[in-house]
């Protein structure tokens, strides 16, 4: 669709850009040009990669003008590429100018190169015709089925929630069998990281895909469904890899000894599993927010009641405080904002 949307908006720009007023007709090339560093997923990133790119050329053709004033002067025209390059390439390291920075050298050697004894009127046409591609790739992709990316990240979060779920299932499997293999561990952790890291990208892309958006008007409540969603999401992920860091690294933890607390430890990461995997979605969240509580609860104070030494924090009191915190997370309380 990006591609189709660019190919008719860069073919309408050519052919319009002979009517755009303080331009050379000459120049029409540079409207399709404009369209090309204007398209991007979504209009919001269409209009700011638009302005951030004419800004650069702005900036280039200042620079294009002082290279000619130094050839004007006496200078020899090495030394006024080398001048106008250098700086071009030096602004562009502001990364405050976006994708602009791309085309401050580039719009300078072109000014200085091609502008010859007519630099004015070829800098005017290279400016408006850029800005007027721009402009039309911008109403391309507003006017031409603008895309909306709420959905794809509603799928996201489903994806993260079943695997958030999985890990800490296989976590009270692992704490009952006995089996803990912290190398597994190790990897899982990372692929949740990686997923999470994911899904935050597509966040990302979603709300900027609102923004602007004529599709995006009557979608207010399901974007803002999805940030509540992520908010708790996100900080349950961060948890449970903390779960996993201590079941993998801490011994006492897990050692032999202490059946009772396996199997306490088990069974609330596996009612917290399950409160993870009913997700907002599901009618009444409250049976499994307490059955989840209540795990959480036992296991607590049965770590209390084994601890010698109060004074000496016990890492088992830390995954009962992160189990309880996943807990509240995903609640009917956090559901509903």
């Amino acid at each position: 669709m990006l591609a189709a949307k660019t190919a008719v908006a860069a073919a309408v720009a050519w052919y319009l850009a002979p009517a755009v007023p303080f331009a050379d007709a000459e120049y029409s090339y540079y409207a399709p040009m404009g369209v090309l560093v204007s398209m991007y997923p979504t209009v919001a990133d269409s209009a700011r990669a638009g302005a951030q790119a004419l800004g650069g050329l702005a900036l280039g053709i200042v620079l294009g003008f002082g290279g000619l004033a130094a050839v004007s002067v006496g200078a020899p025209a090495i030394a006024a590429i080398a001048l106008v390059i250098g700086a071009g390439v030096a602004l562009g390291g502001i990364r405050g100018l976006g994708a602009g920075r791309d085309w401050i050298a580039i719009a300078g050697l072109f000014v200085l190169l091609l502008g010859g004894g007519s630099a004015d009127e070829f800098s005017t046409s290279y400016l408006v015709t850029m800005a007027f591609g721009v402009l039309v790739g911008i109403a391309a992709n507003f006017l031409l089925l603008p895309p909306l990316y709420l959905r794809e990240a509603g799928a996201q979060l489903a994806d993260l929630r079943e695997r958030l779920a999985l890990s800490l299932e296989r976590l009270a499997g692992d704490i009952e069998t006995g089996e803990v293999d912290p190398a597994r561990l190790d990897r899982e952790s990372d692929e949740l990281a990686s997923l999470a890291a994911s899904v935050a990208e597509g966040m990302g892309e979603a709300g900027r895909s609102v923004r602007g958006n004529p599709r995006g008007r009557g979608r207010v409540a399901e974007q803002e469904q999805n940030d509540l969603a992520w908010s708790a999401l996100e900080r349950a992920t961060l948890l449970t890899r903390e779960v996993t860091e201590v079941l993998a690294r801490r011994p006492q933890v897990t050692a032999d000894g202490l059946p009772r607390l396996h199997r306490q430890l088990g069974d609330a990461l596996r009612a917290c599993a399950d409160l993870v995997a009913a997700g907002p979605s599901a009618e009444d969240l409250s049976p499994s927010a307490e059955v989840a509580s209540a795990a959480v609860t036992r296991y607590a104070r049965s770590v209390a009641a084994e601890t010698d030494d109060a004074a000496q924090p016990d890492p088992a009191f830390a995954v009962a405080g992160h189990l309880s915190r996943i807990v509240q997370l995903c609640g009917p309380a956090a559901a509903r904002g």
